[in-house]
């Protein structure tokens, strides 16, 4: 990790004695003075929300959070920055990366916990994978893999493993106008695998982007009742997504990745272990290889099996569920303010819902009962022909997507250097993004579209606050 904390001077004029407030917890020091309350709309995730808008603003355990957890969230925090290497090797529980693989750790595609980029040209694929499909469900109802490559495209391998493929994407640019006549372009990204390792995909092969995302407030979202995202799904139009509950060996509601195909952070986390990089848990303990990929079932195994078991299991739980979101900022910036009233005005905040409350989540009370504003409603949304994959994945159709929580994004071209947006990152900017709207979201994008710069650029101002 590079930089460090800044000071706290973005902050208005209200929240000078905010300095005493450290990033990772712990209260103010009051000497006998009197610390003024923060404002409600600079506190995205409750009392949980730190105070910091430099490159690692998205590192910080919850400010709120108890001494218990703070030594598993520093495990945590180190398995999540270790690259793992293939079998065998020492110390142990260290090794079995692999056979095939997307990255080497987990931070190799949430740089600082932030987004993946997308590449450029014939550069390699990372914090960018490939989901595959046939067509039809598997036994739980979830999307049928590839007969041969499974459900996830994995291009590099070990040493004396095949690797899968080698994925690609080109952009066709979409040019447009905005009502004003200034002159705007989207990109358009289509996607291929070359070097094929096994003979070709199967007929009729769905192939999905997925870009890596941010990793804060997700305990948060945890944390918010079932009955809450149902009356959101009652008013808006979106819906559920009911999805395999691994541990419980049950259907389940979905709220995590970007069809809302995960039920709980433990299961996407160590889903994530073993499509991504190949690290079995109990919850998956086999290897991701396929059946005819003999040289991948015959690799050397690792002496920890699985690869990766408690206390560094559990503390990866942790750490997934304790990442804290930074404030919101420009809290005295009209042009941010008034952004935000267009931001409602023109339908955004019908799906992209400010504020809701979190329910109790047992044994975690940091995380229950707190105020928080995320901007997600947690359901699938028609995003339309425009950004459809074509893949469904349990309930959520081939042009469905989860809302996307905001809270965060205004700090990625600080952490990240860089800002794509969307399932896949094709946007390079929030308008990009916007624009991109389709189906049940083409009024509030065609809206914008219709605003004058002014006004598009303080909605664009409102967004870069979060």
């Amino acid at each position: 990790m590079t930089g460090g904390r800044r000071s706290l001077a973005w902050l208005p004029a209200w929240s000078a004695l905010l300095a005493a407030v450290p990033a990772c917890g712990g209260d103010a020091a009051t000497s006998g003075r009197v610390t003024p309350p923060i404002p409600e709309a600079a506190l995205l995730g409750g009392d949980t929300t730190v105070f910091d808008d430099g490159d690692e603003a998205l590192v910080h355990p919850l400010r709120n959070l108890s001494m218990d957890y703070r030594g598993p969230f520093q495990i945590g925090d180190g398995v999540f920055n270790r690259n793992w290497v293939s079998a065998p090797a020492t110390p142990v529980g260290r090794d079995g990366l692999g056979p095939t693989y997307n990255a080497t750790s987990c931070s190799g595609c949430h740089d600082n916990n932030g987004r993946g980029a997308t590449p450029e040209g014939d550069e390699l694929f990372l914090g960018l994978l490939l989901r595959l499909g046939v067509g039809g469900t598997n036994e739980h109802g979830g999307p049928q893999p590839d007969p041969v490559y499974g459900d996830q495209l994995q291009p590099y391998a070990i040493l004396g493993v095949s690797a899968e493929g080698t994925p690609r994407v080109t952009y066709a640019e979409q040019p447009g106008t905005y009502a004003d006549g200034e002159s705007y372009s989207l990109r358009a990204p289509t996607y291929t695998v070359v070097d094929l390792g096994f003979g070709p995909l199967a007929d009729g092969i769905l192939i999905s982007p997925r870009l890596a995302p941010q990793m804060v407030g997700l305990g948060l979202l945890e944390a918010v009742d079932e009955a809450t995202i149902e009356g959101f799904a009652a008013t808006n139009g979106g819906h559920t997504n009911h999805v395999w509950d691994v541990a419980k060996q049950a259907t389940a509601l979905g709220r995590f990745g970007w069809k809302a195909n995960q039920p709980t952070l433990a299961q996407q986390t160590f889903a994530a272990f073993r499509g991504d990089i190949g690290i079995t848990s109990a919850m998956f303990p086999d290897k991701s290889c396929g059946p005819t990929q003999t040289d991948c079932l015959n690799a050397p195994m690792s002496d920890t099996i699985p690869n990766i078991q408690d206390p560094k299991a559990d503390a990866m739980v942790v750490h997934a569920m304790a990442l804290a979101v930074p404030a919101r900022r420009s809290l005295d910036d009209a042009q941010a303010l008034h952004g935000e009233q267009l931001f409602g005005q023109i339908g955004c905040g019908s799906c992209h819902i400010q504020k809701m409350v979190t329910g109790v989540l047992a044994d975690w009370p940091e995380l229950s009962n707190q105020t928080i504003h995320p901007y997600t409603d947690l359901l699938l949304h028609d995003m339309g022909p425009g950004l459809a994959d074509g893949r469904p994945d349990f309930e959520a159709t081939g042009s469905e997507w989860r809302t996307p929580p905001l809270w965060g994004l205004g700090l990625s071209a600080v952490i990240d250097g860089y800002l794509f947006l969307l399932h896949d990152g094709r946007a390079r900017d929030f308008a990009e993004a916007i624009l991109w709207h389709g189906g049940q979201a083409a009024a509030a994008s065609e809206s914008f579209r219709n605003l004058p710069k002014s006004d598009r650029d303080a909605l664009v101002a409102f967004l870069q606050s979060l």
